[in-house]
């Protein structure tokens, strides 16, 4: 509980407590939040946002690979590098397509 509750605690004490309409207004999914529902927003924010979970997510696999690297051998060596080639191919087209460009 302390290790949870604390943090939280010291820094509501600790913390500088200095609100203004900027930092008091509610931001969410990079447009405005009080304005018009039928509005057109722009696509590409999603885009950015579902290719860097989905290249961020290599990672994630990267890890227990590294670590359990002397048990699998050159199979999962193999298999891990397969995974990566198929990663960094599906990078360069995504890049080539102009998916990461922001304008």
């Amino acid at each position: 509980m302390g290790v949870g509750i604390g943090p939280i605690v010291i820094g509501k004490i600790l913390g500088p407590h200095r609100p203004d309409a900027a930092k008091l207004s509610p931001y969410e999914c990079g447009f405005e939040a009080f304005e018009d529902a039928r509005m057109k927003f722009d696509v590409r924010y999603y885009l950015v946002a579902i290719l860097f979970i989905l290249f961020d997510l290599e990672i994630a696999f990267l890890f227990p690979w590294a670590v359990s690297l002397d048990r699998i051998g050159l199979f999962g060596f193999v298999a891990m590098m397969i995974f990566l080639t198929i990663l960094v191919v599906g990078f360069i087209y995504e890049w080539m397509k102009g998916a990461l460009d922001w304008e």
